[in-house]
């Protein structure tokens, strides 16, 4: 990829403050990209904005809740506000969970997590769409391995990916002929905060890292992978061979991809 593939590109990133999205954030800064940081938490966003400056990045910091459609659509007024357009959207923030669906103390947690998933994802792009219309833009959607298949302890955050993915490869055929781009990212284990945030069977954070750092990808390998896919308009990208290996197997021996996601949640890896 061209180091300047994002320059003066307005990009849209929700969950911008830590993790994937903050690496997102930075090597797109680096890039020259106009961005539009969203998150919950405005003072990692604004001490991220600033990092980006340092890098070269035009920001605007939104605070936003995706989950709440009236913040989402003040995210896409205010983006469109300030740069008159909107180039990339980047379906970005989430929640996970690690607990088996049977230790939920309220199934209503699944309703939170989907809300947040793919519910503000939905939000985001319904207010973006018509914007990246006009921009023959690229819409993009940070799912996961869990969005092929079902993984232990994840039943809610699996749900919700796989909803994404329905989403957007439908969408992906309604824009045919638009010039609108849809592709959607599958990363694997990433050292990020979000298990530590995940929630347990009472709906509290789980408070620390349940996967081994050895084998993981941090999220700046993860950040230097999905950007040249984004920028190549790829239609999805699988990260790890593992994860590209296990949808071939899945075809003929689906029963193994069960085990293999059991071991990898039993062993942290």
């Amino acid at each position: 990829m061209a180091e300047q593939s994002f320059k003066n590109n307005v990009v849209v990133l929700t969950g911008a403050s830590v993790g994937i999205g903050r690496e997102m954030a930075l090597q797109l800064a680096a890039q020259g990209a106009k961005l539009v940081l969203a998150a919950r938490n405005q003072v990692q966003l604004e001490e991220l904005a600033e990092a980006c400056r340092q890098r070269g990045g035009e920001v605007l910091v939104v605070p936003t809740d995706v989950s709440d459609q009236e913040q989402a659509k003040h995210l896409i007024e205010q983006a469109v506000a300030a740069y008159g357009r909107i180039d990339t959207l980047i379906n970005n923030a989430g929640v996970s969970m690690w607990t088996y669906f049977e230790e939920v103390e309220d199934p209503n947690l699944m309703g939170e997590i989907m809300q947040v998933n793919y519910m503000g994802s939905v939000y985001c792009t319904y207010y973006a769409l018509p914007y990246l219309k006009e921009s023959k833009g690229r819409l993009v959607a940070i799912s996961s391995l869990a969005g092929k298949n079902g993984v232990p302890t994840r039943s809610g955050y699996a749900a919700s990916k796989h909803a994404m993915v329905g989403f957007f490869d439908t969408l992906r055929i309604e824009l045919e002929g638009t010039g609108v781009s849809v592709s959607t990212i599958y990363p694997g284990f990433v050292l990020t905060e979000i298990r530590k945030r995940a929630y347990t069977g009472d709906g509290e954070p789980l408070g620390y890292e349940p996967v081994q750092e050895k084998g993981a990808m941090t999220a700046e390998e993860c950040a230097r992978l999905i950007l040249p896919a984004v920028a190549r308009r790829k239609r999805e990208l699988i990260m790890t061979p593992r994860g590209k290996v296990g949808q071939w197997i899945k075809l003929i021996a689906p029963g193994l991809v069960d085990r293999i996601a059991r071991n990898a949640i039993e062993k942290g890896r």
